[in-house]
């Protein structure tokens, strides 16, 4: 009778929790509603309740369904506030503060999320956070979270006005984006920050984009056919017979101790070139303990000496050991090495640099730029870029987590499906380093998430504006190399054809050493000049030049371009045009002596006699490329041909 007891109350009670009237977590005090579009207003109330919504001089009425669901549309309105909303029910609910004005998401990977107090310091950021005083700019950060079914609620969230106080959590582009479109518009902005570092693109494509797309189907399948339990498996497996091509057979821990030694045979170690992306090397999903082996030549004369072994940064951690000798170690990823090696460890002729990588999975090896790989002793440094031997220790086993780039739509699941009843003007996306590998397939996941957004969303094709990936030393690329950079660059302009879309060129902002570049000022700034061009209709030049034609007439080509009906400005004391390149049929690009021609272009190579093509910032560090037009809009990077790239057959998988 006890236990009966206590069930009936508990289900009086949850019927009673039941029957309150309530709003999704994206409606709080202090939000932005979207102007001049129906707002709809939906939550939970029990089954068959009658629901009035009021707002402003608006009263709407609708009754929930059998399961509880509700929802309305307001008719539009004016920008303005601030106003109530107020639901009532069973109960009632009063919302206060809230205004009417633009509202954009803003989402992507870590340089969106990076926030104005960010681990990167932003340029700038203290005065622009201690002036940060725009009361009608408001921001919602969407928690972070992943899931492997759809959501229709958020975890958590709530609506913060931009002041000294709150402006070091708002998302720095989102920031400098709403507050460009304030001072031009002067309506009230709302950001909702979808965010999340490290993350590709497939995470944040519905389940269903994919089910419905023939180069995605095959994915959509797997996931519909294998738990993430079997997929980790799958994985693991994967990993296990790269690992089995390069070990053989399993290793003894007193063989595993003798990989740090001077005089370990290591002529059976794969070649593994550093600084890298093991991913590349088919080690996407390792994890796991490896080891990486040099032998270099010491001179004489520097034996005996101090020296200082730079090392870039390390995917996880590291033990590093000159000739079986331990001179550091560092479990913090993100942390340049250097460490000191002792007088005496050194010796004349060969010596080996031995480094115990500890990888929890994700981005795995050495990474950073070629001059952050060096041995300096005295003032004589010694480059450790280039080929190393690598070794496997073991691999982890598959865990039971589900991580964020593990399957596709688990941050569309959770982080963007919960939106998509709110009313919006736009997006402004900022993704794509995690996709670089794959930059050619980007030309059709970019397309693929913005049509699966507008679908889901049904609020017409809603502007969808994206930043163009900025100059940063990846992995050295170049045209003749190859340059993952760029062509991921070329495939988000090839996104332009989608109607109601912009693009901001941000190639001078970035920095060769640095992912996450700390002008998030013009990044902003552009994105803001996009969209009051293309969305508010507002006049003036919005963005850089972009080619348009090519003419050969003998040794030299004439480029044409639009978007500079003002004239061009190079940033070089001495007016040289630096960036373009020039080829012949051989495909191998020289660098070009470029001079201005009116509107015009011309590039040649005295060592392209017949040439055929050109490429401007063709590389992953565009830091040389200097060619703007009046307005300080940057030359977008383009090339003529249509030559095979390096990542043309880069395509997604689950497994490898």
């Amino acid at each position: 009778m006890k236990k009966l007891f206590a069930f009936i109350i508990t289900v009086i009670l949850s019927m009673h929790l039941f029957a309150n009237v309530s709003l999704p977590k994206i409606f709080g005090n202090d939000m932005v509603l979207q102007r001049n579009k129906p707002i709809k207003i939906w939550g939970m109330a029990s089954a068959n309740e009658k629901i009035s919504v009021q707002f402003n001089k608006q009263i709407k009425n609708t009754h929930a369904d059998k399961l509880g669901n509700w929802f309305l549309f307001l008719d539009t309105e004016n920008a303005g506030g601030p106003f109530q909303l107020i639901v009532t029910g069973e109960n009632k609910i009063t919302l206060n503060n809230i205004l009417v004005g633009e509202v954009w998401i803003c989402s992507g990977q870590s340089n969106m999320e990076l926030q104005l107090a960010g681990w990167t310091k932003v340029d700038n950021s203290d005065e622009e956070i201690n002036a940060a005083n725009y009361p009608q700019i408001r921001q919602f950060e969407v928690p972070k979270t992943i899931s492997t079914t759809l959501k229709n609620e958020l975890s958590d969230g709530a609506w913060k006005i931009c002041d000294p106080a709150t402006a070091g959590n708002f998302s720095a582009v989102a920031y400098f984006f709403a507050r460009e479109l304030y001072k031009q518009l002067k309506v009230p902005i709302g950001i909702i920050n979808s965010t999340m570092g490290g993350t590709q693109i497939e995470s944040w494509i519905s389940k269903s984009a994919f089910e419905k797309n023939n180069e995605f189907k095959k994915i959509a399948d797997s996931v519909n056919k294998f738990s993430i339990l079997e997929i980790k498996k799958m994985r693991s497996e994967s990993v296990m017979k790269k690992v089995a091509a390069i070990r053989g057979a399993s290793f003894t821990v007193s063989e595993i101790n003798d990989w740090k030694n001077f005089d370990y045979d290591d002529s059976k170690w794969l070649t593994m070139q550093e600084p890298s992306e093991w991913g590349e090397e088919g080690f996407r999903y390792f994890g796991g303990i490896a080891w990486i082996r040099k032998t270099i030549n010491i001179d004489e004369a520097d034996t005996g000496k101090i020296a200082t072994l730079e090392l870039s940064k390390i995917a996880d951690g590291d033990e590093t050991f000159v000739n079986g000798i331990k001179v550091g170690n560092n479990h913090n990823w993100n942390d340049f090495r250097k460490y000191s090696i002792p007088a005496g460890i050194l010796k004349a002729g060969k010596n080996v640099i031995a480094i115990r990588i500890f990888d929890d999975g994700g981005s795995t090896g050495l990474y950073g730029d070629e001059d952050d790989l060096k041995l300096t002793i005295g003032n004589k440094i010694i480059s450790l870029a280039g080929n190393w031997l690598l070794n496997i220790e073991s691999v982890s086993k598959s865990d039971s987590a589900v991580h964020k780039n593990d399957l596709p739509g688990l941050l569309f699941n959770a982080m963007i499906n919960p939106l998509i009843n709110y009313s919006i003007r736009g997006v402004i996306w900022y993704q794509g380093e995690t996709n670089e590998s794959r930059a050619y397939q980007y030309r059709k996941t970019l397309p693929l998430l913005i049509n699966d957004w507008r679908q889901h969303f049904d609020q017409q094709n809603f502007p969808f504006l994206f930043v163009q990936l900025p100059g940063y030393c990846a992995n050295h690329g170049n045209s003749n190399k190859g340059s993952w950079w760029a062509e991921l660059r070329e495939s988000q302009t090839k996104n332009l054809a989608l109607p109601n879309t912009g693009m901001a060129v941000t190639i001078d902002v970035g920095e060769t050493k640095n992912m996450h570049p700390s002008n998030k000022q013009d990044i902003g700034k552009r994105l803001a000049a996009v969209a009051l061009h293309d969305v508010y209709k507002t006049e003036g030049e919005y963005t850089g030049p972009q080619f348009q034609s090519m003419k050969i007439e003998s040794n030299k080509i004439i480029l044409s371009f639009n978007h500079h009906q003002n004239g061009w400005l190079v940033k070089d004391k001495f007016a040289r045009i630096k960036g373009f390149e020039i080829a012949g049929s051989d495909q191998n690009f020289y660098f070009a002596n470029a001079t201005i021609d009116g509107d015009k272009i011309n590039v040649q190579n005295e060592k392209v006699v017949q040439p055929v093509a050109v490429r401007y910032a063709w590389v992953d560090d565009t830091s040389e490329a200097n060619l703007f037009n009046k307005q300080m809009f940057p030359v977008a990077p383009f090339r003529t041909d249509n030559w095979k790239g390096i990542t043309d057959e880069k395509k997604y998988s689950l497994i490898e």
